[in-house]
């Protein structure tokens, strides 16, 4: 696998301060993208054991919420496969930080039979994180008034909360929006 961008301390994607990995790799090529380049599956630089350290390393302080995975698409069958093993060191070293995750798949397409997306590593990628923000990005739907996703279409889906009641439940922030922001 490759990636397209490594961002220590990002606020824009996910609760917090947070550290942002842009994986390459992306067969959607939603029109409108902010990160078309990253669709080339060998875009950026080597996803090697020496930038797995760099990034628990960033995630290290206690400033920082979590890691979120962003892309190109990280859900593609190959970057799971190559995600899973340091989501696994990921959470052994801060079980209490968050992962989220933006993929253009749906939550349907990523648990449902036959999709191309499923492979031997989505079930446990889901597992591992706690929030997926799913859906294509829609360019004629695109609203920078959203939180957290770009476009009406995408949901933020928390993935404990939907495991445990075995449907859909939307994550929820605790925080009151104005009727427009929703």
């Amino acid at each position: 696998m490759h990636y397209a961008n490594i961002k220590p301390c990002d606020i824009a994607d996910g609760p917090g301060v947070r550290v942002a990995l842009f994986v390459s790799g992306c067969t959607h090529r939603c029109p409108g993208c902010f990160n078309a380049e990253a669709w080339d599956f060998a875009y950026g630089a080597p996803f090697t054991p020496e930038v797995e350290e760099r990034l628990l390393a960033a995630c290290a302080p206690s400033y920082i919420a979590g890691l979120t995975l962003l892309g190109g698409e990280p859900m593609e069958p190959e970057n799971q496969r190559a995600l899973l093993p340091f989501l696994r060191r990921f959470r052994a070293r801060f079980p209490d930080k968050t992962v989220w995750c933006y993929s253009g798949y749906t939550y349907g397409q990523l648990t449902g039979e036959g999709a191309r997306c499923r492979c031997e590593a989505t079930d446990e990628m889901l597992s591992l994180t706690d929030v997926l923000v799913d859906g294509e990005f829609v360019q004629a739907i695109h609203d920078i008034s959203l939180r957290f996703r770009g476009s009406a279409n995408q949901r933020i889906i928390d993935l404990r909360k939907t495991r445990a009641a075995g449907e859909i439940v939307l994550w929820d922030d605790g925080k009151v929006y104005s009727s427009h922001e929703m």
